[in-house]
Parts: C-alpha cells; sequence; structure tokens
C-alpha cells in the first residue's frame, strides 16, 4: 500500500523563542572572544609610520602569534617570536593608556647606533626603502644614541645610559627598540625608551578601512570635537574614503 503524501516535505519545526536567545548568545560569546583574544581594531593616529601606514587607517591587529607560550591562549595557539622589522601595537611605555604603533629596529641583545640618518644593527647598515625622510636636521635623531634627547622624558637619558657599549645601543631582555618609518617626526624608542615584551599588543595584519583624517585629530578629546568629527564622516564616507588602501596588507 503506497503512503500518502509520500513526496511532501516534511514541516520544519519553528525555532523557539529559548533556542533563538542561545544562538544569539553563541554568536555574541564567539564575537567576544575573537575580539578579545584573537584580533583588535586599531586606529592610526598619528603620522609616525608614513607612509607604512597613514592617519586615518584602521587595522585589524592580530593578537595570537605574539601570544607568550606562558599566556591565557599561548599554550594551545600559534605562537612566533616578533622579528626585526615586524610592526608592533604597544602601550607606550611611558604614557599610560596610549596606544602607539612602530617598526621593531631591535631584539634583545641587538647592538643599535645612527649614523647620518642611517641605521646599523650589530655593525652592520640597514637599507630601509620603506623610510620617509624630510631632511629635517637634528644630532640627537640623526646620531643616536650621542647627544641628549630632550626633557620630555627626563628618566631616559639615565636609564640609556646603563646600555651603552662602545658608542651602540644595547637591547636588554624582555625589550625591544622600535622606530617609526617617518623618521624625521618619530617620537620613538629614541626618546622614551625601549618596548617591554609585556606591552606589545599584537601586529597589524590589514588596513580594513582607511579614512582623511586630521594629523591632530587623536588630541581632540572633547565631545563636541569628536561628534563634530563623527558626523564629518557620515557626510564624507564615500568622498573621503581612501579606497585604494583598503584591504592593504601592512608590512
Amino acid at each position: 500500500m503506497f503512503e500518502k503524501n509520500k513526496d511532501k516535505k516534511t514541516e520544519k519545526k519553528k525555532e523557539s523563542f529559548s533556542e533563538s536567545i542561545s544562538g544569539i548568545a553563541a554568536v555574541f560569546v564567539c564575537g567576544l572572544f575573537i575580539i578579545t583574544f584573537i584580533v583588535q581594531a586599531f586606529e592610526i593616529p598619528s603620522g609616525s609610520m608614513e607612509n607604512t601606514l597613514l592617519v586615518g587607517d584602521h587595522v585589524f591587529v592580530d593578537r595570537i602569534t605574539p601570544m607568550p607560550k606562558g599566556g591565557l591562549l599561548g599554550a594551545i595557539m600559534p605562537y612566533r617570536q616578533i622579528q626585526r622589522g615586524d610592526i608592533i601595537v604597544f602601550l607606550h611605555p611611558k604614557d599610560p593608556g596610549m596606544y602607539v604603533v612602530k617598526r621593531v629596529m631591535g631584539i634583545p641583545g641587538d647592538r643599535i647606533h645612527l649614523q647620518d640618518g642611517v641605521v646599523y644593527r650589530n655593525g652592520q647598515p640597514l637599507n630601509e626603502s620603506y623610510i620617509l625622510r624630510e631632511g629635517t636636521d637634528s644630532e640627537y635623531r640623526e646620531n643616536f644614541p650621542k647627544g641628549t634627547p630632550g626633557s620630555e622624558y627626563p628618566d631616559w637619558p639615565i636609564e640609556m645610559s646603563q646600555h651603552l657599549q662602545n658608542g651602540d645601543l644595547v637591547v636588554p631582555p624582555g625589550s625591544y627598540f622600535g622606530m617609526g618609518d617617518h623618521r624625521d617626526v618619530s617620537l620613538d624608542s629614541r626618546y622614551w625608551g625601549f618596548i617591554p615584551r609585556d606591552h606589545i599588543v599584537g601586529r597589524p595584519l590589514f588596513i580594513y578601512w582607511s579614512f582623511i583624517t586630521p594629523s591632530n585629530q587623536y588630541e581632540r578629546r572633547d565631545m563636541p570635537d569628536r561628534l563634530s568629527f563623527l558626523v564629518h564622516t557620515v557626510v564624507h564616507f564615500f568622498d573621503q574614503t581612501r579606497w585604494g588602501r583598503m584591504f592593504h596588507i601592512v608590512r
């Protein structure tokens, strides 16, 4: 005997309210996990890394591969040592709460000095095709670590003197020496010191959005200024977005 309605599609069971809530919660938890442990959105605040990174570039930062093996997820997730030439995001060692992005020029044990603007690492001059120069003259900047860096971070000259050997600055264990690609304007390790390993957040992966932004926008912290720029962004989203930089790999 043939079954009736054999080819009739089985009616799909409707999702209950509790199942809907569970699904939404699962998505929320997964998203929270990703932005907490895997990637973090970061906006480039200054021109110290031009032309590699511009003011207004928005990047996703990889938090996993630089994570120490002793960290919360370090034992089970892929790990790669911070290397020379890596671009990193980190918490400023002297200005609490400020995120900074620089290029790693020296890892623990490296000997660093500059001569006429050229970086020498372990006695060898570096060929840096990525740097931007403006030709501004500064004895300290061009011939580091000779001279004095200024008074903004007065404890740095004292600390620096403890790591000098034969005209080189030796990077101590657990620390890194970072510099901006826009070499003539960058306030970096030459001025405030070493980057502690535990201050490093991660490595920028790619630019997901870029918008023409004033170089001093990050200093405008008042709510009216922020709201004004938000309105400006909405109005000029299409004509001031740098579409050619979208999904550009950071290296």
